[in-house]
């Protein structure tokens, strides 16, 4: 678990900028850090900070909480948000689950969660099987074809049994942003669904035609922009007040007109 243990990847806001917030990444099975580079620059452009961990699916809550408070520093630029991927996003969640009395967390983001049960995608399927359950981004697939530290064939991995069950009772009193894609092999859409609406505070975004890899999948530009809202929002305060609304336009004959004096 010493790869958990460490932040191989960040990224900051450009110089001069003033930081916006902490976000602390969690990959998911096969992935490291590095995967999420296109993801970290583009917040850090909003001026957000990015810290992206090792992965390993079997640590335990208290080995991610520390992995993560390591990540952060001693003193995070609020809001601190845990971005979950696959299985980080159970972790995620389980770690957040209740407070942390050294590291306060403001909000999480669960973008292709893991299952929990039994997963459509299954160990053995083949490298090209696993490439199209990830992603349709030809960009991403070639990264990570030719990435020598990312783990093919870990996709079909069983979920652990103690993640999975940690997992299906986590109901952290935090503002959540689910996003999923709805064409996702791995885990059925309705699945995230589920999760969203048993979460007491959770907000579900579902990217059409997305698969599994929902932050690097071929809508990686609305997912970013969309998570890029949600942080803006959750700077206002934990209730998320709308910053900007779209109005319906009303037709001009039935604007009532004021009489002329």
């Amino acid at each position: 678990m010493t790869e958990l243990l460490t932040t191989a990847h960040s990224w900051h806001p450009p110089a001069g900028a003033v930081s916006r917030g902490t976000l602390l990444v969690l990959p998911g099975r096969g992935e490291h850090g590095g995967v999420y580079e296109r993801f970290g620059r583009r917040l850090a452009a909003d001026a957000y900070v990015v810290h992206a961990l090792g992965t390993e699916p079997g640590a335990d809550r208290d080995t991610v909480r520390s992995a993560l408070r390591r990540a952060a520093g001693p003193d995070p630029v609020a809001p601190v948000v845990l971005v979950g991927a696959d299985t980080g996003a159970l972790q995620a969640l389980v770690a957040a689950a209740d407070p942390d009395p050294e590291l306060a967390v403001h909000g999480i983001i669960l973008a292709g969660t893991a299952p929990t049960a039994a997963a459509g995608f299954q160990a053995g399927e083949g490298w090209d099987a696993e490439l199209a359950a990830r992603t349709a981004c030809p960009v991403h697939r070639r990264r990570l074809a030719e990435d020598p530290g990312f783990a093919r064939g870990r996709l079909g991995d069983p979920v652990p049994d103690a993640l999975a069950a940690a997992a299906e009772t986590a109901a952290p009193e935090l503002p959540v942003l689910v996003l999923h894609g709805d064409a996702d092999p791995v885990t059925p859409a309705d699945r995230a669904r589920a999760l969203a609406a048993r979460l007491p505070r959770a907000s579900l975004g579902v990217v059409r035609g997305g698969l599994h890899d929902t932050l690097n999948d071929a809508s990686h530009r609305t997912t970013a922009a969309a998570v890029v809202q949600w942080l803006e929002r959750l700077r206002g305060g934990p209730e998320l007040s709308p910053i900007l609304t779209i109005e319906p336009i009303v037709p001009i004959a039935s604007i009532t007109r004021e009489p002329r004096s």
